[in-house]
């Protein structure tokens, strides 16, 4: 008898056990899943770099880019989500080899100081490669809940494109909707902050746009300029000014004077466009970037936009990947 319950409780043993083991097991498999990338140690996923050369080429040269938008302290993840989306709409070459994307570490989400790697990142889904020479560096900037993406001097790949058939995607559901990646603007090119290259840009870009533009006889196009001066606040446009020997230079960052700009620019290339706020065919949107080692200069990236792709209200911007839902309600009410 006293045998029995020494086997029962020896069986009950093994049992509780196995399952405690199986429960071990499960739940390290449920918190490896939930787990989120952020959380995660940097020698199991390997961080991006940001690439320090690229802020000194964007003072010489004009860049394609993009500009994402995203919530703060949560730079790293956005960047990784992002890497992965770009790559499946970048125009690839199958018999490439894989490309590597060459960033210096981001370490304003976290507070450790671990530096990683460079590594490959490859659209393992699709089973294309994007060509060594396409390499995108991820560009540091003095404001969070930003990333910007720039490709190389001389590649300008249709970046608006890119957006479209992202969006597309979106609405067909073939994409699933991005966590950490709320806005992104396709940055078609970028200069100082300068009458004569804002001038310039605007007008090759409108250019563009209407050479693309399947031209409506009788119809007079409509326009709407969008700035956004992100992160540059009154005081440091003061402290621009006083650190520049050129009192001229950042005259473009009064918002009124880089409108002016613009329109001037754009009625060049289409004498009988008009200003229209709420229902623009094109909206040619400037962002001043706030880039990390470039005290005394102001770049913007400019874009010319279709419809579909910006929102008016409550500002002109670029459309959300992600439609919020009390941006739905509202909507509805409507």
């Amino acid at each position: 008898m006293a045998e029995d319950e020494r086997k029962e409780e020896v069986g009950t043993t093994i049992v509780e056990g196995r399952d405690k083991d199986d429960g071990d097991e499960q739940e390290e498999k449920e918190e490896g899943e939930a787990m989120k990338p952020w959380e995660q140690h940097s020698a199991v996923i390997s961080i991006p770099r940001f690439d320090y050369k690229a802020s000194s080429s964007l003072l010489r040269h004009s860049h394609s880019a993009f500009l994402i938008t995203c919530p703060i302290k949560r730079e790293k993840s956005a960047t990784k989500e992002a890497i992965a989306l770009l790559e499946k709409y970048i125009v690839s070459n199958p018999d490439a080899k894989r490309r590597k994307i060459c960033m210096e570490d981001a370490n304003e989400e976290c507070n450790g100081s671990g530096e990683g790697a460079v590594n490959e990142h490859v659209n393992s889904e699709s089973g294309t490669s994007i060509e060594k020479s396409d390499i995108l560096s991820l560009v540091k900037l003095t404001r969070s809940g930003l990333l910007l993406f720039t490709f190389p001097f001389g590649k300008s790949p249709a970046v608006v494109d890119i957006v479209s058939q992202i969006f597309q995607s979106l609405e067909s559901g073939i994409l699933k909707s991005p966590l950490w990646c709320n806005r992104i603007l396709p940055i078609q090119g970028t200069c100082p902050l300068e009458e004569k290259e804002l001038k310039k840009i605007v007008t090759q870009l409108v250019d563009q746009f209407m050479t693309n533009r399947q031209k409506e006889t009788g119809n007079t196009v409509k326009f709407a300029v969008g700035y956004n001066r992100r992160g540059i606040e009154e005081t440091e446009m003061k402290n621009l000014r006083k650190a520049c020997s050129d009192p001229d230079v950042f005259a473009l960052l009064d918002r009124n004077k880089c409108f002016s700009v613009v329109a001037a620019a754009v009625k060049e290339v289409v004498p009988d466009s008009i200003v229209d706020l709420k229902e623009p065919e094109l909206s040619v949107l400037v962002e001043v970037l706030p880039l990390s080692r470039v005290p005394d200069k102001a770049i913007v990236g400019v874009s010319v936009l279709p419809r579909m792709l910006v929102s008016t209200k409550p500002r002109l911007c670029v459309k959300a990947l992600v439609v919020s839902d009390t941006t739905e309600m509202k909507g509805k009410k409507r």
